[in-house]
């Protein structure tokens, strides 16, 4: 199914019936990604009496216990509920169902090479997202699609379905990197590591607080009044998804919770007519 619609007087069209799928699947059995290094996302027959939920074993259906966390075992997305003193779910959170995205491709940079600044100050091996590579790409995109920001890192390969972040700490954004997404009037992050801030940051998560406008060491948000931004984190975005204008859909179970794993398809732009 094609949709053609109207922004600012300039149309757009997309194949909704040609998806591509930038999510990780969580294979209970098998690979997953990781960090933090805690225990894998499971999948276990549930058992009571002479009851059996799996039909390989004699029962009449498959029936399991789930068991997972959403902030380290694969694709998610969060709202503000991550870092606040009140519990904000990200069901109420995220509202749109189709949002103007543009997905780009980034080279995190040493942090010896940059002058962008982090809090806490940055350590000579940290690899970061740096304001300038990301403005070098969003100034040549079509400004109507910065609703969300989809962006992959280089390099940039299927690892990133199974890999253990504690073994090599992963990309983050800079304060600046994060001010100038803020700026833009981003209303959902999307990326291929773990967390828009460093693994080990002191609990300060300062890109966070930034995105969703929340002071700088403060859990004090309104339960009533409050950033209804989201942040999705370990995407993959494989390589022949190329850069450029897409609609994206972000797809969470209903948990009353501050994140939930994440299913995310992102349907191209075809034409402007």
């Amino acid at each position: 199914m094609k949709v053609t619609f109207q922004i600012n007087n300039k149309n757009y069209t997309a194949d909704l019936s040609n998806a591509f799928d930038i999510s990780i699947p969580l294979i209970f059995k098998g690979p997953q990604p990781n960090t933090y290094d805690v225990e894998t996302a499971t999948a276990r027959t549930y058992e009571a009496g002479e009851f059996i939920g799996d039909t390989r074993r004699g029962g009449g259906c498959n029936f399991e216990e789930y068991r997972l966390i959403p902030h380290c075992n694969g694709t998610h997305t969060e709202c503000v509920g991550h870092i606040s003193l009140e519990r904000i779910s990200v069901s109420n959170t995220l509202k749109s169902s189709f949002i103007l995205s543009t997905l780009l491709t980034v080279t995190p940079e040493a942090a010896a090479n940059t002058e962008d600044v982090y809090i806490p100050a940055k350590n000579t091996e940290d690899l970061i997202i740096t304001k300038k590579c990301l403005k070098d790409k969003i100034d040549t995109t079509d400004k109507n699609f910065h609703n969300a920001l989809i962006i992959r890192t280089l390099p940039n390969d299927d690892t990133k379905r199974s890999r253990r972040y504690m073994e090599n700490f992963p990309p983050f954004f800079s304060v600046d990197a994060m001010k100038y997404i803020a700026e833009l009037g981003t209303e959902h992050l999307l990326i291929d590591i773990p967390s828009v801030d460093r693994t080990f940051d002191e609990g300060k998560l300062t890109a966070h607080h930034i995105f969703w406008n929340v002071r700088e060491g403060s859990h004090d948000v309104d339960k009533h009044i409050h950033s209804m931004k989201t942040i999705t984190e370990m995407i993959y975005a494989a390589d022949e998804i190329t850069d450029g204008c897409y609609i994206a859909n972000i797809q969470i179970p209903n948990f009353d919770s501050d994140a939930a794993p994440s299913r995310v398809l992102i349907y191209k732009i075809e034409a402007h007519l």
